[in-house]
Formats: structure tokens, sequence, C-alpha cells
């Protein structure tokens, strides 16, 4: 009942969201008709096809703008001075945008008239639409300080760290959105002090049974200052959940999680709330546009050189010109990674081999395209079916992601994005003919991770071009 109410209150804020952008272009367009006639005709005003396609289209395009850039989630973990600030810069940035394909060219009296009109567009836009914002989020925000509306959640610890937190939060006389479930053992040799007022639900090791089978929603984490050490290891198991699961700690560690994730809203004294958003949504459309467009080009510049490879790899051994393997991408769902052959008919008659600079089992010529990458070109193909990126981590097998998982399990983390064409660590270690390297270049992956950002996919591609020129691929 508590999602099926938080899904119909966020719907109602997106609708409300619609209504008031038609509302705001219903009366600019009055006020267009009257700058434009000297009085005001209703309704004849209105009976304008023109009217009615903008009407209807220019809301769906706010819809959609907003989808992009602000946050259509859950309204009940909105905050509203954050919420009145995004609504001010993206209104502005909207009516710019409208301004400029809509309304320059439209009627003008003279030059006053370009800026009255940005300036009434803008006014009635953003008015309403915080308005019925700040209504509904005012409206939610009771709801869940009533009681009516809260998220499963689960404390890990269980001493005194966990029952001070508890007892904080459940003396408070406005609810802080909580619906206790239980809590988890931190730590075999604690007191559990905590398991007078909730249920003991297992340890660490059963956590993602636990967030599963409870349907937990919210995490809060309360271990003791000797426990510090269990944080990662706890971490890298909620990051797993980062799309479900909201994840806060209590703030004596904010010491040791400075620079290693994101944090926003301190809550008070007792919770900060930790949120790995690895990019912004609208820079991840913004990637794959990117992914899209490059890919297209590339195939097109290089269609000449794509048919010269083709005929020397013919040439080179008996086989197939391209080279198919199946490799795990993006939550961990495999997929078969194209490249154009460049070793000999079964070369891995003895099972799973990593490739190195004086491998046998290279072709001449396809040691000449492992140097130069020729061989990756039509992983572009793999960009355009979504399978991979132009930058992210290198895809691998099943078989020696496992051996990797058991060196340092901080591999897993890497198939939360697209593997990519090139990666930071690509650039630093070309092909890895070991797992040792694989781990060492995976240190560069997750370090990409912590800091992805179209500037830096931008700047891994130009060196990638330039390890390209210089020929130092593996």
């Amino acid at each position: 009942m508590n999602r099926q109410r938080r899904l119909l209150d966020t719907r109602i804020y997106i609708a409300a969201d619609f209504l008031m952008a038609a509302l705001a272009w219903t009366l600019f367009f009055i006020y267009r008709k009257n700058l434009e006639n000297g009085s005001i005709l209703l309704p004849a005003d209105l009976n304008d096809i023109n009217y009615f396609y903008a009407v209807v289209i220019i809301p769906i395009g706010w819809i959609l703008f907003y989808y992009i850039f602000d946050k259509y989630n859950d309204i009940y973990r909105l905050s509203r001075l954050a919420t009145f600030t995004r609504t001010f810069f993206l209104s502005f940035m909207g009516v710019v945008f409208l301004f400029f394909t809509l309304i320059l060219d439209d009627f003008i009296v003279n030059y006053r008239t370009y800026y009255q009109s940005f300036l009434t567009l803008f006014s009635l836009h953003f008015l309403l639409t915080v308005t019925s914002r700040m209504i509904l989020l005012t409206r939610a925000s009771r709801k869940l300080k009533a009681g009516l509306v809260a998220y499963n959640t689960i404390i890990i610890g269980g001493d005194t760290t966990a029952l001070e937190l508890y007892q904080d939060i459940i003396s408070r006389p406005k609810k802080l959105g909580h619906k206790f479930v239980g809590f988890i053992d931190s730590n075999s040799k604690s007191k559990n002090l905590l398991a007078q007022y909730l249920p003991k639900l297992g340890n660490i090791s059963e956590l993602p049974d636990i967030i599963e089978h409870q349907e937990i929603e919210e995490v809060l984490i309360a271990i003791e200052t000797s426990e510090h050490n269990r944080l990662k290891s706890i971490l890298n198991i909620l990051f797993d959940y980062d799309d479900r699961v909201l994840v806060k700690i209590t703030p004596d560690m904010y010491d040791i999680m400075l620079g290693t994730v994101k944090m926003n809203h301190v809550y008070g004294a007792i919770l900060i709330e930790i949120q790995p958003v690895l990019m912004p949504k609208w820079e991840k459309m913004v990637k794959r546009l990117m992914d899209i467009i490059i890919s297209l080009i590339a195939l097109v510049i290089l269609f000449p050189l794509i048919i010269y490879i083709i005929i020397r790899v013919q040439l080179s051994s008996p086989g197939p010109i391209f080279f198919t393997q199946e490799r795990v991408g993006q939550g961990g769902e495999p997929f078969n990674i194209i490249k154009f052959r460049s070793m000999f008919v079964d070369a891995e008659p003895n099972g799973p081999q990593l490739s190195h600079s004086d491998d046998e089992r290279c072709t001449p010529w396809g040691r000449i395209m492992r140097k130069w990458r020729l061989d990756e070109i039509p992983q572009f193909w793999n960009v355009l079916k979504g399978d991979m990126s132009l930058v992210g981590p290198r895809p691998e097998r099943r078989y020696y992601i496992n051996k990797i998982l058991q060196k340092d399990p901080h591999f897993k983390h890497l198939l939360k994005v697209r593997p990519g064409i090139t990666s930071w660590g690509q650039v630093k270690y070309g092909y890895a003919s070991t797992v040792e390297q694989m781990v060492q270049r995976m240190k560069f992956d997750i370090l990409y991770l912590e800091n992805m950002s179209l500037a830096l996919d931008i700047k891994i591609m130009f060196y990638t071009v330039l390890v390209i020129l210089q020929g130092k691929g593996k």
C-alpha cells in the first residue's frame, strides 16, 4: 500500500507539472494575442490551431525536460528548498529554449516586447509550477511526518550506536519515514542491545537475501567505531542495490567516507545520506548519443580501411574474418563481442588463455592489427547495438572475472556500466597479459567509475587516439 501511494502521488506530481505548463502557455498565448491585437477576445483568441498544437506539445516537452534534468523518482524523497531552486533554474533554461525556437520570430512592437515576453512566460511558468510543486511536496511531507507513508528500513549494527540511533528516531514527535523491520548483526561478538526492540534478521553475509525477502528500501548503518574496518565490505554489498535502496550512515563516520562517496543532505544531527550516483541522467543520455553518433561516423569514415582489413585477414590464414566471443556486460548480462580475427583458428585448445606481446597464436597481420588496435574496429557495431560504450571498463570473460573476484571483489562494481572500447585502464595498460595486470588495470577503471563524466570520457578518447597513433597497443 505504501508503494502504491507513493507511486500515485508521484504521478499526480508529474500531471501537475503538465497542467501548469499548459496553463502557463495558455495565459502567455492570451497575453501575446492582446499585445498583437490590442484587446482580449475570449474564447475566440484560443480558437487557433497553433494554440491547440502548442498546448499539448510544449507541456510534453517540459515533462521530458524535467525527466532528464530533474527528479521524478519519488516525491517523498524530495527536498522543498532544493526543488524550489532547481525549478527556478530549469524554468529559466526551458524558457530560453522556447524563446529562441518559437517566440523570436513572433510579433513585436519594439525590442522591449522581447524582454517583456520572456519575463512574462518565465514568470508564469515558474510561479505556477513552483506553487503546485510546493503544495504537493508540503502535503507529502505531512503524510511522511504523520507516519502515513514509510519505507521498510533495517539498521546495520546492534550495539550502543545502533541503539542510540533507533531511540533517537522513534522518540521524535514527527516521523522520519522509517518502518523498522529489524536489524543486522554487524559483528558476531556484539552484545546486540537492539534485540530488545527489533528482531535480529541475520548477519552481513545474509544482507542480500534480507534486502530481497524483506523488500528493504532504506538501510541505516550504525556500527561501532571498532568495526569501521567492516564498512567497506558493507558498502560493497549495498552499492549493488543503489537504484532501489537508500543508504544513510551515522555522522561519526564522515571522516572515513570523505572523498570516497558522494553525499547530499544531512538529516539534522542523525544521518548522512550516501548517494553513489555514477552519472547524472542527462549526462548518461548525452553519453549514449555520443556513442551512437561517433560510432556511425567512424564506421563510415573507416569503411575503405575496413574493406582492406577484411582482405588482409582473409589472406593471413584460413578461417572467418570476424572473431566473436562471449563477454560479460552491464548488469552481468552476456553479449558477443566482435573483432577482426587476429589469431589462428582454435587458438585456445586447452581453455581460456590471455594474450601477450609475443603471442605465437597471433598471425603476422594480427600482430600489426593489435599494435594499432585495428582489430577492435568492429566493436563500433557493439556500441550501436547498446552492448558497449565508447568509454568504459573493458569487458572480460566470465572465467577471468571469477579469477579477478578472488583477488579483489571490487571488480563487480565495473559491471554497473556498459563496457567500453577504451578505458582509463586500457590507456594505461593496453592488453592485460596476466590476471595480476587485470587487477592493476581494474584499479584505474574503479577510479573512472568514481569520477565518471563526459569531460573525462572525452579526455580518455583523446589519449586513446594518441596511443593508437603512436602504435603503443600491445
